[in-house]
């Protein structure tokens, strides 16, 4: 039965074709490379599955794995190896093994190599077949046993597949010779996929398309994973690529005082970042926004990477969030975070999914102190956070992002400034009077229009967030020692004794 083909070979894999802008060109040779573990086995087998889905037939060729193991391989992730998919294992040819048959005038690897790729020209003459997969260029790189050899066998691999008009993938495991670049220049594209081990938690995979000849495609690195069923990858977020056209408005609230604050609220599709020491009330406050988005009809999602979820659920429940009712509801998104084991282009992929596909217009990522932890340098993390942020803003969201700042009083340092890259900047300060630790916000940046330039102090009680009035008698609050400058000293006891007053 006669096939029609596209004029690309789709992976079978959403994010790599979406990497390689729609797949593999046909009729040409690729070469993806890695050290072992890092998944080109299951790539090309889900290569080949997309090919058999469509009808074209497929051929993997094993010089290194049996086929018995090839399929073992293939059913841990659900997958039957039949129909339009044939494996053909390679093993050494007994003549050459058999000591009966040993002669002087000849290497045993000459005729082993040439035997070897007589039964690779056989395989596709029989099956004839639309996809191949060789795997791996390691044996025959050690039975080429010269770079001149070795890069001649590949050019008359290449060409031979030129005529029969498939399109191959070539899989290097790169044991033999790690900085032979022979298949670099001759192949059509390279890929090359990566496994770093960070110091704790669980080893993260990358991916880079190296080289595509006369094809556009994604630079740089992405992140995947390996899990049942096969191989996830995670484009790297681009911001400019993505726009959604919304009518902005103000986020208000609920609470009329920190409404005052911020100047009447919050933009919708801008980012705030809520700023100060551990226990000062940071997720209170974003938690409070999530309320009021609810509360008129909204959608929300919150990202948890520090706190427990069943005590989060409880503590908030006595302050009057509902979110287990909300979560139950389907009106908000409550997800846990383990940031050593989720890598940064999986997690911006779970936010993405939860505002395209559950529309949140409320997004808390509390703290970016766990996702930091996520990232193995802040230069990386500047960056991720930035297009994270620029792509939930063009969708119309708004999003609050806490930062635990070290320190409870005085000079305070977070372990990641990114102040200039919020629309909104909330701090949140400790400071102590007549004998007790009290708690201040003020609103030092906001883009988007005017704001308060005072001082509020504020409670967290068992009725949730409340604010007081302007504190425009003391000097030094943010110092975490203020300094009374009106002109009663009694005032002082009152404004800060009743913050609601």
């Amino acid at each position: 039965m006669d096939v029609e083909l596209s004029n690309s070979a789709q992976t079978g894999i959403q994010g790599l074709d979406d990497i390689l802008v729609g797949g593999l060109a046909r009729g040409h040779v690729y070469l993806f490379e890695g050290s072992p573990g890092t998944g080109k086995t299951t790539v090309a087998l889900r290569f080949l599955l997309a090919g058999a889905e469509s009808g074209e037939r497929g051929l993997y060729i094993t010089l290194s794995e049996t086929e018995k193991e090839l399929r073992s391989g293939a059913a841990s992730h659900g997958w039957e190896l039949d129909g339009n998919i044939e494996v053909c294992e390679l093993i050494p040819p007994e003549n050459v093994l058999d000591h009966d048959n040993e002669q002087s005038l000849l290497y045993a690897s000459d005729l082993e190599l040439g035997e070897t790729v007589k039964q690779i020209f056989d395989a596709v003459e029989r099956v004839k077949p639309v996809r191949v997969v060789l795997d791996s260029l390691s044996e025959i790189r050690l039975l080429a046993q010269s770079s001149l050899r070795y890069r001649r066998q590949i050019l008359s691999l290449k060409h031979y597949f030129a005529r029969q008009g498939a399109t191959v993938l070539l899989l290097d495991d790169l044991t033999s010779d790690t900085l032979d670049k022979t298949v670099h220049s001759v192949a059509h594209g390279v890929v090359k996929l990566e496994e770093v081990a960070p110091e704790y938690g669980a080893e993260r995979r990358r991916v880079r398309v190296m080289k595509y000849r006369g094809q556009a495609f994604r630079g740089g690195y992405h992140d995947f994973i390996i899990r049942k069923g096969g191989v996830q990858v995670f484009p790297r977020l681009v911001a400019a690529e993505h726009r959604t056209r919304f009518t902005r408005g103000q986020m208000t609230s609920g609470i009329d005082e920190l409404d005052q604050l911020l100047g009447g609220g919050i933009e919708q599709g801008s980012s705030a970042l809520v700023l100060g020491p551990a226990g000062t009330g940071k997720s209170t406050f974003s938690f409070q926004f999530v309320a009021a988005a609810i509360a008129r009809g909204e959608r929300a999602a919150m990202f948890i990477f520090d706190e427990e979820i069943g005590l989060l659920l409880s503590r908030c429940k006595a302050m009057g969030f509902d979110f287990a009712a909300w979560r139950d509801q389907g009106l908000l998104h409550l997800e846990q975070v383990d940031a050593a084991e989720l890598s940064p282009g999986e997690f911006a992929h779970r936010v993405r999914r939860v505002v395209n596909e559950k529309l949140a217009k409320t997004v808390v990522i509390d703290s970016l102190n766990g996702y930091q932890a996520a990232m193995p340098e802040e230069n990386a993390l500047i960056l991720h956070i930035h297009e994270l942020l620029q792509y939930l803003n063009r969708q119309g969201a708004t999003t609050f992002l806490t930062v635990a700042q070290h320190g409870l009083m005085g000079d305070m340092k977070a372990p990641v400034d990114i102040t200039y890259l919020a629309d909104t900047v909330i701090l949140l300060r400790y400071f102590e009077a007549l004998g007790k630790v009290r708690r201040a916000v003020s609103i030092i940046k906001k883009r988007t229009g005017g704001h308060e330039d005072t001082i509020r102090e504020y409670r967290i009680g068992g009725s949730g967030l409340t604010l007081g009035q302007p504190l425009t008698e003391f000097q030094g609050i943010l110092r975490g020692v203020p300094v009374f400058v009106g002109e009663r000293p009694a005032i002082m006891n009152d404004a800060i004794a009743t913050p609601g007053a």
